[in-house]
C-alpha cells in the first residue's frame, strides 16, 4: 500500500514539474532564429522575437570555459548583445545561451529558465571582411600601374587603446584579390597579392583598366574566404601619340609631302622674283635718253 501512494506521489510531483515547465515555457518564450553576426570583429548575437512582459539574459563561453555575462546583455529587452568585447581569444570557438527571464524586478519560483544555445563562432574564421578602399598610380613611363589599398579597421584595440586595422589582426595570412579588366573589354583577369601596394607590369600601355579588390584569407572555409568587394575603380585613359594612332608610314609620307609643297612654293616664288626683277631692268634700258 505504501509503495502504491509514494508511486503515485512521484507520479503527480512529476506531472506538476511538466505543468510548471509547460506554463514557464508559456510565460517566457524562448528566443528563435539565433544567429551571429560579425563584420570587421565587431561581434553580435541577434535573434527574436521582441520581448512583451519578460527579459532575455545572454550567457557565453569559450568552448571548454565557464559562462560569463556582458553587463548590458542581462535581463535587457532588447535582441540583440554586442559580444566584441567579450570574444578576446579571437581563435577560439564560442558559443552563447539566451535566457528567457522575467523583466527586471520581477521574481519567479523558477529556478531553470528557457534558454537556446546558439551554433559555434569564431572572430578569427567568422567574421566577415569590409569592403576595402584603395587609389591607383600610374608610373610616367606608363610601364607600371600600382594599387594602394588600405587596410580596413576593425572594432578591435590594443593594450594601448589603438584601434587595429585587419593587417595588424591577421599578419602575412591577409591576402588581397584583384580583379581587373580593360575599360573597354568584358574579359577578366584575377590575381593574388600578399602586400597591401599591389604593382602590375603586365597591362598594356595608355589603356584604361577597372580594377575590384577584396580581402582574401586561404586558411578559412571556402564560402568565407572573401570578404566584401571594393567599388570598382579605373585607371585615366591615356591619349595616343601621333605616332601610336596613325603609324610612322602615314607620318613619314606626310612629312614628305609637306617638304615637298614647301620646295614648291619656293620654287615658284624664285621664279617669279627673278622674272619680275628681269622685267624692271628691261623696261629701263628702252626708255630714250632726256635732251638729246
Amino acid at each position: 500500500m505504501e509503495n502504491r501512494q509514494l508511486k503515485f506521489h512521484l507520479r503527480a510531483l512529476v506531472l506538476v514539474l511538466f505543468f510548471m515547465k509547460a506554463c514557464a515555457s508559456d510565460n517566457f518564450p524562448k528566443a528563435q532564429n539565433v544567429s551571429w553576426s560579425s563584420i570587421n570583429f565587431k561581434s553580435l548575437l541577434t535573434w527574436s522575437p521582441k520581448p512583451t512582459n519578460y527579459s532575455y539574459t545572454v550567457e557565453f563561453s569559450q568552448l571548454g570555459q565557464d559562462r560569463e555575462r556582458m553587463q548590458q546583455c542581462i535581463k535587457t529587452m532588447e535582441t540583440e548583445c554586442d559580444l566584441t568585447e567579450g570574444l578576446k581569444n579571437l581563435n577560439a570557438s564560442y558559443s552563447a545561451d539566451i535566457l528567457s527571464e522575467p523583466m527586471r524586478g520581477v521574481s519567479s519560483d523558477l529556478v531553470e529558465f528557457p534558454h537556446v544555445t546558439s551554433e559555434k563562432f569564431s572572430p578569427y574564421y567568422d567574421t566577415t571582411i569590409g569592403r576595402p578602399e584603395f587609389t591607383i598610380e600610374v608610373s610616367s613611363d606608363k610601364k607600371k600601374t600600382t594599387l594602394h589599398v588600405k587596410d580596413i579597421p576593425t572594432a578591435l584595440f590594443n593594450e594601448d587603446k589603438k584601434r587595429l586595422n585587419i593587417r595588424d589582426v591577421f599578419g602575412d595570412n591577409l591576402q588581397y584579390k584583384i580583379t581587373y579588366r580593360k575599360a573597354k573589354s568584358t574579359g577578366k583577369k584575377e590575381k593574388i597579392r600578399k602586400s597591401s601596394i599591389i604593382e602590375l607590369t603586365d597591362l598594356d600601355r595608355g589603356e584604361s583598366y577597372c580594377f575590384n579588390v577584396q580581402a582574401f584569407l586561404h586558411f578559412r572555409a571556402q564560402d568565407k574566404q572573401h570578404g566584401e568587394i571594393s567599388n570598382i575603380q579605373c585607371s585615366p585613359e591615356e591619349s595616343p601619340s601621333i605616332f601610336e594612332e596613325y603609324g610612322m608610314g602615314v607620318i613619314a609620307g606626310a612629312i614628305l609631302i609637306i617638304i615637298l609643297a614647301i620646295t614648291a612654293i619656293v620654287i615658284v616664288i624664285v621664279i617669279c622674283c627673278k622674272r619680275r626683277k628681269r622685267a624692271q631692268h628691261t623696261g629701263k634700258e628702252g626708255l630714250p635718253l632726256n635732251g638729246v
